[in-house]
């Protein structure tokens, strides 16, 4: 079931809510440039478990409203805020892959955990994405700089090649065709503001204000957030465990689906 959460300023935030019912709530936060269908063989898999599958489109991707502004980690967790705040959700798993790991660590430390009771970082763009002179660790900032002048001179070229290092596992042209398309779902603007973000903001202390356990997921060939963030991430989140996953890269979601989805169960259940 699809429908909309009003955000400030009436921004209109997409959300798929799957088997309502369910005995316990997980809430997906995508990466960039997808939406909530990144998490389709997630939602396939487990409402059938009895879990309720929440799937929000950030601002600017997917289904949502698509603004001219809004593009920093405060007003996109604040987003996050409005969506569980209006579903009155407590004692969730608030889940975020790549942007959307960030997005969540934020919003637990500017909302003070707010509703989530567990986390799960999939492949999470923290504490940094790129490499900073105190952090020799992400991305060149050039390799961005390049993303955002590919973004705003040819986009679909730009979302290609941003697939081809997605995956670490063969993918079919038709599914590359449907990686593809999600990525075309979202804003040009949009798409490059997010990537600026990216060179703009960090997370260092918002890591170290989590204190619900943790669960961190990421691929050791990853080519967009370095398995080493992942490592960081585990040493600074207390409560944290971190699972490599050998055969994956930024997509372990999709690479390796069915052990994702028992290390996700698993965890849900602990």
């Amino acid at each position: 079931m699809g429908y909309y959460v009003s955000a400030a300023e009436d921004i209109k935030i997409y959300v798929e809510d799957l088997n309502p019912e369910g005995r316990k709530t997980i809430l997906f936060v995508h990466g960039w440039p997808g939406s909530h269908k990144l998490f389709e063989y997630q939602f396939d898999c487990l409402p059938k478990l009895g879990y309720r599958c929440i799937g929000v489109d950030t601002r600017g991707f997917g289904n949502s409203d698509k603004p001219w502004t809004g593009y920093d980690y405060n007003t996109l967790a604040d987003d996050i805020w409005y969506v569980i705040n209006a579903l009155e959700l407590k004692d969730i798993i608030l889940a975020g892959h790549s942007t959307g790991g960030a997005i969540a660590i934020r919003y637990m430390a500017r909302h003070h955990s707010n509703g989530v009771s567990k986390l799960a970082l999939f492949a999470a763009a923290a504490p940094s994405l790129i490499k900073r002179p105190n952090f020799p660790y992400g991305l060149d900032k050039e390799t961005v700089v390049q993303l955002i002048h590919q973004t705003d001179t040819d986009r679909p070229k730009m979302l290609q090649d941003f697939g081809n290092i997605f995956f670490f596992q063969h993918i079919t042209q038709a599914f590359s065709e449907w990686f593809f398309q999600l990525g075309l779902q979202a804003a040009g603007w949009a798409t490059a503001a997010i990537a600026n973000m990216w060179i703009r903001e960090v997370l260092f202390s918002d890591l170290e204000t989590i204190t619900v356990p943790t669960l961190i997921i990421h691929g050791i060939h990853d080519q967009v957030v370095p398995f080493q963030l992942g490592e960081i991430q585990s040493k600074s989140i207390k409560s944290s465990r971190l699972v490599p996953f050998y055969y994956s890269g930024h997509a372990a979601f999709y690479d390796e689906k069915d052990r994702f989805n028992e290390e996700l169960v698993k965890f849900v259940e602990v």
